[in-house]
């Protein structure tokens, strides 16, 4: 194995750019991402609610 000399071969985004992308990160892990579930959730909801009320609700056919 071999150990870097100092800083060549190792890359680090400056401080500006960390920044940036831990907003980013935030963002999209308790702002979007979280309406993006509550919505999938909800729109599949939202169709078998209407799918029963078009077939009725599931079980054997009433007689």
């Amino acid at each position: 194995m071999t150990q870097d000399q100092g800083n060549s071969g190792t890359v680090r985004p400056d401080v500006s750019t960390r920044r940036k992308e831990l907003l980013a990160f935030l963002v999209l892990a308790f702002g979007i991402w979280p309406v993006v579930a509550v919505g999938v959730v909800g729109g599949y909801g939202f169709m078998v609610w209407m799918w029963q009320i078009i077939f009725g609700p599931p079980g054997p056919p009433g007689g």
